[in-house]
């Protein structure tokens, strides 16, 4: 499973009132292109939203939203818990992506959470389908 990596500037627009995420809609932006590679870089302070993300060709590809299963705390640690998510590819191929970004789809500057490499890039023909685990267990992200 590919690990979450946080981008930075989440923190300061979760501080600033930029993300409701128990109400937000969330949604996964794909990249074939390294964060490091960007320009500028979406993971580099100030960076962090979705204009800075090299994203591919939707065409093809079912919805991209996210559902929320969970958002609160227990004994004082939060936790956001995703639905996993199933990409179909339909009526062709997909786009190469190994790059999946996590954003809140309501803000209005489509702010970045977080992202998952896959570590090689993931080829849809049409029919196939890629799952995104969320993880229900462990949360996508806890904050303490």
């Amino acid at each position: 499973m590919a690990t979450f990596v946080k981008i930075n500037d989440f923190v300061e627009a979760l501080a600033h009132k930029l993300h409701d995420l128990e109400s937000d809609s969330l949604s996964i932006a794909l990249s074939n292109t390294a964060p490091g590679s960007e320009s500028p870089v979406p993971t580099a302070d100030g960076n962090g939203v979705l204009a800075n993300v090299t994203q591919i060709s939707y065409a093809n590809l079912s919805s991209r939203a996210i559902t929320t299963t969970s958002s609160a705390v227990t004994s004082g640690t939060y936790k956001l818990t995703l639905d996993d998510l199933v990409l179909t590819a339909s009526g062709g191929a997909v786009a190469q992506f190994r790059y999946v970004y996590i954003f809140n789809d309501t803000a209005a500057g489509k702010e970045l959470i977080g992202y998952y490499d896959y570590g090689a890039a993931v080829d849809l023909a049409d029919g196939d389908t890629f799952t995104i685990d969320f993880d229900g267990a462990a949360g996508v992200l806890t904050l303490v």
